[in-house]
């Protein structure tokens, strides 16, 4: 395994941190760099494999304890199984049938081997890609610079397949530098017709062709390859056989199986073993699927194609597509071409890219000479370095350049540098040419110096230098007649502002003396208005209060001589009793309330206090310690002084503790009496008795009213006393002020220090919670990506559990059993729609649904997760207002409720009271015919017959009445339970019970008296009702005077004892303002209650209305039904059809369809509809209309219409967005209907939190079956995605433009002609204007951005977003390309970029846009363009450059530095010296590593709740959306 590891002057340690380096500073994260060393540490354990063959030699198989497996999986984690199987098997899928085959260990070495180099290309790829990433400007480079390291020709001893590329390669190579240097050269001295000489060189096109062209060498090789059972010896004999006749090709004499190629250097022997199998290289695509579904994101992300489909939203659990049957037999998958393009065909494309590149840029050569063969130092051969300069065309190329012209400038730019050389006649000419052939003979004397082409001026060496001078020469005047004049006018703008400033300071001293001398007499009028009107409502209040008072005696005492005695009596008993014991409770309840608060205070204010004196007596003790000395006697007096108040207080607390005693003793005195009072009432009812009690009860008061009096006595001694230790105290305090001056002012700097800790403490958490929500929905919308993962390697799985169910019969060996087993008991298999709903049925049919549930519950527990963290705050904030919202909307409802039954039973109470009347009729009717037939026919037969016919139809009156009363019965108990009356139900019962016995005596009645007990029995059922209304009537009054009684006494006393305690506290004067204020708040909250009353009186008075109304309907149809049933029916018939159509026109806002019509409503609505179909009707019309859809669903309790009708409009909005994914227009447009439809969903969910900017309309329109929480979260899943996509669109359309439009083109005009010295473009120009973007087109893509999501009504919140997003793209890739390009980090570059940012941002205000955040992306870069601009020389530079670039890091603030070139001579490079001060003052911040911005980086996107003021009763569905067979309900 290796022998010495170490090797002197290579220190392994340093080399890998420099490595780490280098990748922080291309962007590349710390989890993605132990990737990538994981990755590398797994291909060396599979190097490492030791494949065991078996005795057939057919098979072989890999040990389960091989060591270097388990690190192999386990580093990339993937399935150790599966690995193990699928790198001894590989699998043959014909048209009808699947074959699994074992490999014999040769070929199981070459997989292995072939897998390796595949995973590192494949590592070596994604770090080029991230590097160039990182590098990345635009689309549409102008320039860029490449740089190729490669071999020589290689001549070993064995020279195989490796050996040939390179050799081919040099081939190419050669043939590239020969018509650079020599055609190239020489044809653009032809082109410019220019006298030159042509020479000959060597030209090796014959020796390529003999490898690249068709029946070459590779062609042949790939033939071999191709061919089942080819040999490298059957290869070798078809080139013998193809090209013996080249000149570059020749047979070894003593060998069949090598051949010769004649390269251009010298001859080389190939020999043909190992071409074929290295030409292959193939990587079975098991093996490729297994590391796709490695656990690791990066693993997987190397092997994903580029047309992976983006990932689907995850169904919630119980939201599984509907099951559809569908072919067993998998799909056949298009092979990898990747996979099966042989090594000599990718490495002979690689090369024409390569000759491609070199042939459209400019190269330049590095030869490196060996100075001898033997590597010895300080030794020279010439013979052999001439050789080796000879051979790489070196010496053609010195005798060109010796003869030429180095220097070339187009005329275009020879004219734009050297045109302040000119003279202003000169550049008035049209003809560019003459004018520079003119000014070159006039500065240059010699004529051999140069020479004209047709588009390019050539000058021999030093003479653009000498050109240089003279324009630096003519740039330094004009800077000096610049300055002259700009310091003269800075003088007099000075001189100027000083005197203006003067001016109006003068102008505003007097104005300001004359609005003081109003002011103070406006002020003194006022105050005589407020005095007058003060003192006009105190008497006012005064009068109201005395006529109030008087309104309310008297009507209490005219409604007391109305009431009867005994009730009166009663009635203030019950009142007595009940303010007893709640002014007790209420007293207890508020006194333990006081004590509690007022003990928690004292204990948080003596603690505050504390720590406060602790603090001061600390800060004393440091600073103050020789005024100890002069205060021991003054503390010794405070002490004693505090003594005093403790005595006097523990006196006031004792006086309180006997008042508190006297006070209870009193009240059980009452309460004794008031026993006393009721059982000598119940023993005797006389008046007298009352009279004293009554007299009893006044002297009781008297004493309590004594009590008061000595209370307050003691309270004011009390407030005397305290009074004069206060006075004392002052006086104390007085002496001691001068002395805790000095101590304050050092405890107040100590405090300020303190509170602005507390304050910045309270920011940094301000902004951590803020940090940690933004880091949840980040990893919230990482999820979806994470997702993706799962489906491939679910994909993976699936395949295998087909193979297993296709081809029982090649299942022979016990170990391929039980890894395909093994390998069918995946976890991880989730039932979501992977783009359609066919992928996920077949999922669940495959593996189960018991373990397509465990994805979907893991799933769903991250998203309740998120949705949790976000209404943490929001529920702790509205529990309590929806509990107490929930308490009084339960109360209305209860009384609503209890007044719509009451009205609905007094109606059916007045229907049965109508049938009894006409049985009555019948009745008397009956006895007139009896008494006719009686008279007519006197026989005793007849009347017995009349007699029995009598009790017949009285039993069946009878047989009707009980059930009437029955009924009538129900009535009055629901009436009884409502009132809570419970002795008026047991007289009920007793009456009932009474007058329902009698029909048992049906055999013995006679005819009269069942006539007068039928009589009685409708009088008694009169009798009843009257006496259920009376006592209703009563029972409702007394509950209601009662509970006004209770609530009045409540709150007068709750306000008296607040009033009492705050105006023990206040001074007298204050006392009387506090009296008026708390009259004039009792006013207000009487008015409030009136008004309050007053709407839930109109509001019940408006549902009876209502209900009356219906009912009053009902009988009148009713009646007319029953009068004109046999005579009328056609005229009914019409009647009930004009009814009919009259409803119909009242639409509800639901919408009917069949379901066999949902796939026609989801095509019409969103498959094939197109935005501007919908473009002049209201903004996200199908989202309403799916909504009402939604709605009727629910209203007919349908919950699998509801799911169907989800789940295909979710369905049916990918596979939109997947036709349409470059389109900005379509993508916008669904993401505005899928916000909608959420916001539909919330607003009418029935949450009170989404209703509270409902009408009453919109409210009818809400959900009342179903809760669709689990669907919002859904399709705030998809709307995320819909984000993504469109930032991706944008994207694209706007990152070519960004780079040409801030850093390239000329929105300022005059700037384009100041460029760095030294970096022009030598062979050719570019005009201006080709191929460029100017700032007015990144603008005008905005635009239509914007009016695009306007006009499709996106919420503006979420325009915001994009906006923010768009403009931290073109922060970051406009920041990377300057620090990145050294041509572009120059003063003319910081005014143009400026700018340019001028124009961004008065765009964003333009389109009211200054909130989104998206000015605050940008700082960065107006630092940077800022940094530019300013001076680069002292430290006082620095400092300023220090505070001012605070969104920059320090690494790119020293990249600026170092690439900053200056426009000409007057400006100088930055010193290294003011750099490392720079560095030394940015020392203390904690800045990334990283150089580069990460222009890919997404904010993480929020969808505020916006509710719509449509109703959707308003909502016209036009007809050019074909939805005739949607229903208007």
């Amino acid at each position: 395994m290796g022998g010495d590891t170490t090797i002197d002057g290579v220190d392994d340690a340093d080399d890998f941190e420099k490595t780490r380096h280098a990748f922080t500073l291309l962007g590349v994260k710390e989890s993605h760099q132990m990737s990538i060393f994981k990755i590398i540490a797994s291909i060396l354990h599979l190097g490492n494999l030791e494949i065991q063959a078996e005795r057939d030699g057919e098979s072989c198989s890999i040990s389960k304890q091989d060591e270097h497996l388990n690190n192999f999986c386990r580093l990339l984690g993937v399935e150790h199984s599966q690995m193990e199987h699928w790198l001894c098997h590989r699998k043959l899928v014909t048209t009808a049938e699947t074959y699994i085959k074992p490999m014999s260990a040769q070929q199981v070495m070459n997989a292995r081997n072939a897998l390796a180099k595949h995973i590192y290309a494949q590592l070596f790829n994604w770090i080029v890609e991230h590097i160039n990433k990182a590098l990345h400007t635009t689309l549409k480079q102008h320039s860029f610079i490449g740089v190729l390291d490669i071999y020589g020709f290689e001549t070993f001893e064995v020279n195989s397949f490796e050996q040939f590329c390179i050799n081919y390669a040099n081939e190419k190579l050669q043939q590239q530098f020969n018509s650079h240097v020599f055609k190239l050269e020489q044809e653009e001295y032809m082109k410019e017709q220019i006298p030159w000489t042509l020479i000959d060189f060597y030209d090796n096109q014959p020796c390529i062709d003999l490898i690249e062209a068709k029946l070459g060498i590779l062609d042949l090789l790939d033939e071999e390859c191709k061919v089942p059972k080819g040999t490298d010896q059957n290869w070798a004999q078809k080139l013998y056989d193809r090209h013996s006749s080249s000149q570059h090709f020749q047979k070894p004499r003593m060998s069949n199986t090598s051949f010769i190629v004649v390269h251009f250097a010298d001859k080389v022997e190939y020999q043909s073993d190992g071409f074929l199998e290295k030409n292959r290289d193939t990587v079975y695509e098991e093996q490729i699927n297994i590391l796709k579904a490695s656990k690791y994101q990066m693993v997987a992300d190397l092997f994903q194609d580029e047309k992976d489909s983006v990932p689907a939203t995850p169904t919630i659990k119980g939201a599984a597509p509907k099951i559809s049957v569908r072919s067993a037999r998998p799909a056949m998958k298009a092979a990898n071409k990747e996979h099966k393009k042989t090594v000599g065909h990718q490495f002979r494309n690689s090369l024409h890219l390569l000759m491609e590149t070199l042939n459209a840029t400019t190269p330049h050569y590095v030869r490196c000479i060996k100075p001898n063969d033997e590597k010895l130092p300080f030794k020279f051969d010439p013979k052999r370095a001439v050789q080796q300069l000879r051979a790489c065309g070196v010496l053609e190329t010195i005798r060109i350049s010796a003869a030429g012209y180095p220097s070339r400038w187009s005329y275009h730019d020879f004219f734009n540098r050297y045109r302040v050389l000119m003279k202003k006649r000169e550049i008035s000419k049209n003809d560019k040419k003459l004018i520079c052939k003119t000014l070159l003979e006039n500065l240059i004397k010699d004529p051999d110096k140069f020479q004209f082409g047709r588009t390019k001026i050539f000058f021999r060496a030093g003479q653009v230098a000498y050109l240089e001078k003279l324009r630096a020469d003519k740039f330094r005047a004009a800077t000096i007649m610049i300055q002259k004049t700009v310091r003269g006018w800075l003088q007099r703008v000075k001189y100027r502002r000083m005197r203006n400033a003067a001016i109006t300071i003068q102008r505003y001293t007097r104005g300001h003396l004359a609005r003081r001398l109003v002011d103070y007499l406006r002020k003194t009028r006022a105050a005589i208005i407020f005095q007058k009107q003060y003192r006009m409502l105190r008497i006012l209040h005064a009068f109201q209060k005395i006529r109030n008072a008087t309104i309310t005696i008297q009507a209490f005492t005219r409604g007391m001589f109305v009431r009867k005695i005994y009730h009166k009596i009663l009635l203030e008993h019950k009142a007595a009793i009940i303010q007893k014991h709640a002014r007790a409770w209420l007293a207890r309840k508020r006194f333990l309330h006081f004590k509690c608060a007022a003990v928690v205070i004292q204990c948080y204010f003596r603690r505050m206090k504390a720590r406060k004196e602790l603090k001061k007596l600390k800060i004393e003790a440091r600073s103050a310690q020789h005024l100890k000395k002069l205060n021991i006697g003054m503390e010794n007096k405070v002490v004693q002084l505090q003594r005093k108040i403790d005595d006097q207080n523990k006196e006031y607390r004792h006086l309180n503790e006997q008042l508190s005693a006297l006070t209870s003793a009193y009240s059980t005195d009452v309460e004794k009496l008031k026993k006393e009072l009721e059982q000598y009432r119940q023993n005797r009812g006389d008046s007298n008795q009352l009279v004293n009690l009554k007299k009893e009860i006044e002297s009781l008061r008297l004493e309590l009213e004594k009590s008061h009096s000595e209370r307050k006595i003691i309270e004011d001694t009390y407030d005397k006393e305290k009074d004069l230790l206060r006075k004392r105290v002052s006086d104390l305090e007085e002496e001691n002020a001068l002395l805790k001056q000095e101590k304050e002012e050092l405890n107040n700097r100590i405090l300020c220090q303190s509170e602005d800790e507390f304050a910045q403490n309270t920011v940094k958490e301000n902004l951590l919670t803020k940090k940690e929500l933004e880091e949840e929905r980040s990893r919230y919308q990482n999820l979806v990506k994470e997702y993706s993962r799962l489906e491939q390697r679910y994909d993976n799985l699936r395949d295998e559990m087909t193979i297993i169910k296709q081809t029982p019969g090649h299942r022979r060996n016990p170990s391929n059993q039980s890894s395909l087993e093994s390998d069918s008991n995946c976890p991880s298999v989730s039932t979501s729609e992977i783009g359609d709903t066919e992928d996920a049925i077949q999922q669940v049919e495959d593996v189960g649904l018991d373990k397509a549930a465990m994805d979907m519950t893991l799933f769903l527990k991250l998203q309740k997760r998120v949705r949790e963290l976000e209404q943490e705050r929001k529920k702790l904030q509205t529990q309590l207002e929806k509990k107490k919202s929930q308490v009084i909307e339960t109360k209305n409802e209860m009384d609503s409720d209890r007044d719509t039954d009451l009205a609905y039973n007094s109606l059916k109470r007045q229907e049965l009271e109508s049938e009894n009347k006409k049985l009555k009729n019948e009745l008397n009717e009956l006895r007139k015919t009896i008494v006719d037939r009686v008279t007519q026919n006197n026989s005793s037969s007849d009347v017995q017959d009349s007699y029995t016919l009598l009790l017949n139809q009285l039993k069946s009156a009878n047989e009707e009445l009980e059930v009437r009363k029955e009924e009538v019965l129900i009535l009055r108990a629901q009436i009884i339970k409502a009132a809570q009356q419970k002795d008026t139900g047991k007289n009920m019962d007793s009456n009932i019970n009474t007058y329902t016995s009698w029909p048992n005596s049906d055999k013995h009645v006679d005819a009269e008296d069942a006539i007068e007990a039928y009589h009685g029995v409708c009088q008694t059922n009169r009798l009843l009702e009257a006496q259920l209304q009376d006592q209703k009537r009563e029972h409702e009054e007394e509950v209601e005077t009662l509970k006004t009684q209770m609530e009045t006494l409540r709150e007068e006393m709750e306000k008296q004892q607040q009033a009492f305690f705050q105006t023990l506290q206040l001074p007298p004067e204050a006392q009387v303002e506090f009296g008026i204020q708390q009259e004039i708040a009792r006013l207000t909250n009487e008015n409030l209650d009136l008004k309050e009353l007053l709407e839930k009186l109109e509001k019940n008075e408006k549902k009876l209305k209502k209900q009356l109304k219906i009912y009053m309907k009902k009988v009148q149809d009713f009646e007319a039904t029953q009068a004109t049933a046999q005579t009328e029916r056609r005229r009914h018939e019409l009647t009930r059809q004009v009814t009919v159509q009259r409803k119909e026109k009242d639409f509800q806002g639901m919408l009917e369809y069949y379901k066999e019509d949902e796939p026609l409503l989801i095509r019409n609505l969103i498959t094939d509809l197109k935005p501007q179909t919908v473009s002049a009707t209201v903004p996200c019309l199908p989202a309403y209309i799916l909504y009402m859809c939604i709605r009727h669903a629910d209203y007919i309790n349908d919950d699998q219409k509801v799911h169907s009708l989800l789940t295909s409009t979710i369905n049916g909005i990918k596979k939109v967005l997947k036709k349409h994914n470059d389109d900005f227009q379509m993508t916008s447009f669904w993401l505005a209907n899928t916000c909608r439809l959420l916001h539909c969903l919330k607003q009418y969910s029935g949450d009170t939190g989404f209703m509270t900017q409902n009408t009453a309309k919109q409210n009818e329109h809400c959900l009342k079956n179903f809760d669709l929480t689990e669907y919002r979260q859904v399709l705030s899943d998809l709307s995320i995605q819909i984000y993504q996509q469109l930032f991706k669109i944008a994207e694209g359309m706007l990152q070519p433009m960004i780079v040409s439009a801030m850093l390239e083109s000329e929105s300022i005009q005059g700037l384009s002609g100041v460029k760095s010295m030294g970096y022009r473009n030598r062979s050719s120009s570019m005009v201006d204007g080709d191929n460029s973007y100017s700032l007015d087109a990144v603008i005008r893509q905005l635009n239509t951005f914007h009016s695009i999501m306007c006009d499709q009504g996106l919420d503006p919140e979420i325009i915001q977003q994009v906006f923010k997003q768009l403009f931290y793209m073109i922060n970051a890739v406009t920041l990377n390309n300057l620090l990145l390009r050294k041509d572009v980090c120059s003063w003319s570059t910081g005014m143009q970029l400026r700018y340019n940012i001028s124009q961004l941002e008065e765009w964003l205000r333009g389109k009211n846009l200054q909130q989104s955040g998206a000015a605050e992306t940008v700082e960065p870069l107006i630092q940077a363009a800022q940094l530019l601009q300013l001076k680069k020389k002292t430290s006082e530079d620095a400092e300023a450059i220090c505070s001012l670039c605070t969104s920059l890091s320090t690494q790119q603030i020293v990249k600026i530095l170092n690439l900053y070139t200056p426009v000409n001579e007057f400006e100088e490079r930055v010193t290294v010296a003011f750099i490392r001060n720079i560095q030394a003052n940015l020392q203390e911040r904690n800045d990334p590593p990283q150089l580069l911005l990460d222009y890919k980086y997404m904010f993480p996107v929020l969808f505020p709740f916006s509710p719509s003021s449509i109703t959707m009763d308003s909502i016209h569905i036009p007809a050019s959306l074909n939805l005739e067979f949607l229903n208007e309900v």
